[in-house]
């Protein structure tokens, strides 16, 4: 403990004043409950800054094309003789199960339906609003979201691996405020990737934890309680906090490698079991015309449509600000694994890899809900209605021909994304308080651990995770604002290092 920096302490006191106040029970606090204040925030942040979200979302995947073509683009992000640690296999998996892999399962069928159902616009449950569905199924999860992980991931790798920087945000704004940023400015951006690390990852594991129950309610009949979930949360606090404890080349590698063979395994049999002509045709025409509509659908608003900006805010404004508050989780786990390999081949590999993937997964899973409901009389948006979105997909695998097996390896992919999540979050929290420390004491990230799934638990129990969701998305304003600043200070860094390369050129010459 003796490493922690202030950030440590404010973030964990502020942490555990959260949870106390999500705790307290409405009808002490009617107006002033910790639901009912962030909800305000949130909808006055979505409503007033909506434009902003999107277009920092757009900008952000713009830098990272530039960065591609760029001049900057063999930079290696370690010192010239540095290799890359882990294979591209490894590679991807790790940096897949981090970003979103609990995520793709959650939403991977009950998305595109939920779209089929109240698309973006025109008439529901119509081909035009199946392609609809898909296509912003797609741009969701696709290019954006992974270049706001790849902005700030870049920016941590470049200054930590080859300028010797410690591996926090704050250090990356040094070239643009120079020492003030060691001070109280650099605690408070420290603080912000903390806050929304935190409260991020604790929704995701009360979310996990509701989708395993609800899987293990599909399966076998037990009822889906909050007493099991509970459970659920305690016994994979054990194995994550186990899988913590053993280092990121131990236990985050094996089981990464793990969840993208499960995940493969249970999209393959989906595939072909399923319709698989329809599934791959949708595929295809699906990702032509995302790529096709991807300038248009990033600066979409609707300023004369209420009804459709009410959809924008509901989806795409919230996923915008949901992946921005997720970033400095992500990006400094992607950024740890990231040594050695060059800018051109960073981006290239953290852009294209998961978005192909994703939208394969969504064309899998989506596609067969969609076509079940229009084709196989099922109702899948029912069971959506009735006991929630959780149960989309184990209502999909109910109709294939043995679907209990399918449904359990799907159990058994979650509970895998739901350790490598929770583990990777108490190696990045451990980082972000030790001042970038790359192997954190395992008592720190102990600590961590148990904050993140008592925030979980407790507010699951108290029925207030979409507070929780909510107070994360809320940090993702002040934290866009950071990433663009990012931006900047990174381009003056490139500048400054093209200049000394090209005045070494000429000396030699």
């Amino acid at each position: 403990m003796k490493k922690v920096t202030r950030v440590f302490y404010i973030s964990a006191i502020i942490a555990l004043l959260f949870i106390i106040w999500g705790i307290i029970p409405k009808d002490i606090l009617p107006n002033g409950n910790l639901d009912n204040v962030t909800s305000i925030i949130q909808g006055f942040l979505v409503d007033k800054f909506g434009w902003f979200y999107l277009l920092s979302a757009t900008a952000f995947l713009g830098f990272a094309i530039y960065l591609i073509f760029s001049k900057y683009g063999n930079i290696k992000l370690g010192r010239p003789g540095d290799k890359p640690e882990y294979s591209y296999l490894t590679w991807f998996a790790m940096l897949f199960s981090a970003g979103m892999g609990i995520g793709l399962v959650f939403w991977g069928a009950a998305e595109p339906i939920s779209h089929f159902h109240n698309p973006p616009f025109g008439e529901a449950e119509t081909n035009d609003a199946a392609k609809a569905a898909m296509q912003y199924s797609f741009f969701h999860w696709g290019f954006h979201p992974w270049a706001i992980y790849a902005t700030i991931a870049l920016a941590l790798a470049y200054f930590k691996f080859r300028k010797q920087a410690p591996g926090v945000v704050s250090a990356i704004l040094e070239p643009l405020f120079g020492d003030r940023i060691k001070g109280g400015w650099g605690t408070a951006v420290d603080f912000i990737v903390v806050f929304a690390t935190i409260f991020g990852v604790s929704t995701s594991l009360g979310l996990g934890a509701i989708q395993i129950s609800g899987g293990l309610s599909f399966v076998t009949g037990i009822e889906s309680t909050i007493t099991l979930q509970l459970i659920i949360i305690a016994i994979v606090t054990v194995l994550y906090m186990t899988s913590a404890m053993t280092g990121l080349n131990r236990g985050i590698k094996y089981l990464s490698n793990a969840n993208l063979m499960l995940a493969l395994l249970l999209m393959l049999f989906v595939l072909f079991l399923g319709p698989t002509n329809f599934i791959m045709n949708f595929f295809t025409t699906t990702l032509g015309s995302y790529l096709q509509n991807l300038p248009s659908m990033s600066l979409r608003m609707t300023p004369f449509n209420e009804e459709n900006a009410e959809w924008i805010n509901g989806w795409t404004i919230f996923y915008w600000a949901w992946w921005i508050a997720w970033a400095p989780f992500v990006g400094t786990f992607i950024a740890r694994v990231s040594r050695g390999r060059t800018i051109r081949e960073f981006v290239l590999g953290v852009l294209l890899v998961p978005t192909i993937f994703g939208a394969l997964w969504f064309s899998v899973f989506g596609g067969s809900a969609i076509h079940l409901e229009a084709n196989a009389g099922a109702n899948i948006m029912q069971y959506i209605e009735s006991g929630g979105e959780q149960l989309a997909l184990f209502a999909v695998l109910e109709q294939f021909p043995i679907g209990i097996v399918i449904s359990i390896i799907a159990i058994l992919l979650i509970c895998t994304f739901f350790i490598t999540s929770a583990d990777s979050a108490t190696f990045v929290l451990g980082m972000q308080t030790t001042g970038g420390s790359l192997d954190p004491a395992n008592s720190v990230k102990f600590i961590w651990g148990i904050i993140q799934s008592s925030a979980a638990a407790v507010l699951l129990w108290q029925g207030g995770l979409n507070a929780l969701q909510t107070a994360s998305i809320i940090a993702a304003f002040p934290f866009a604002i950071i990433m663009l600043l990012v931006v900047i200070s990174l381009v003056k860094s490139f500048r400054q290092e093209a200049k000394e390369i090209d005045l070494g050129s000429k000396r030699r010459g």
